[in-house]
């Protein structure tokens, strides 16, 4: 594949961090005001790499970006690993037994790490879509037992995958979705799966 501008890798840059700061890719507007630049020089650019094979995108569809490969300085190549896929009702536990699969997704960094273990879920409803999270998206979601306040959670409830916004209140547990019309579950104890690493998008 052909090298980048230097140009060309500050807009790969940035979205990639924004990726990762935000599990979800920025707009055209927001990159050409990060820049000082017009959305013609974005659309250039975004043009540029995705000839070059460094992202991909769906004209006129926002937020449709994904990062394709990485440019370090050292060369192309990047860790990517398969992860487990899995179904929204668990039949087994643990949660990460092979009985609760329905499939693998490869991902590579930064995305995932190879010091971390990692799962995918299939998100089934709109009910996180205030944060970018749509029906059908795949979460990419590094499995442990604790969140951060305002992380992105996958936990259980029931026999079901969950995902909401997590709060520690001072006697209880808080967790959000990102539509205003859904009540938030309140509960003394929670059994988190995993805080959310990115969402992929297919089209």
């Amino acid at each position: 594949m052909k090298s980048l501008t230097v140009r060309q890798r500050e807009v790969l840059d940035f979205i990639t961090k924004y990726l990762e700061d935000n599990s979800y890719p920025p707009t055209v507007r927001e990159i050409g005001e990060h820049f000082n630049i017009s959305l013609r020089a974005v659309h250039d650019r975004l043009s540029a790499l995705q000839k070059k094979g460094y992202i991909a995108q769906r004209y006129k569809c926002s937020r449709s970006m994904k990062v394709l490969k990485i440019e370090h300085d050292k060369g192309d190549v990047v860790y990517s690993a398969q992860i487990p896929l899995l179904g929204t009702l668990i039949q087994e536990l643990p949660v990460l037994s092979k009985e609760n699969y329905v499939g693998y997704i490869t991902v590579a960094e930064p995305f995932i790490s190879k010091d971390l273990s990692y799962f995918a879920l299939r998100i089934s409803d709109s009910t996180m879509s205030g944060v970018g999270i749509y029906e059908n998206d795949i979460a990419v979601v590094q499995a442990c037992e604790e969140a951060e306040e305002g992380q992105i959670v996958v936990f259980m409830n029931g026999n079901s995958l969950v995902i909401r916004k997590y709060f520690a209140e001072a006697n209880r547990i808080c967790l959000k979705a990102a539509e205003e019309r859904i009540p938030p579950v309140y509960c003394q104890n929670v059994r988190i799966i995993g805080t959310l690493s990115c969402i992929i998008r297919s089209y």
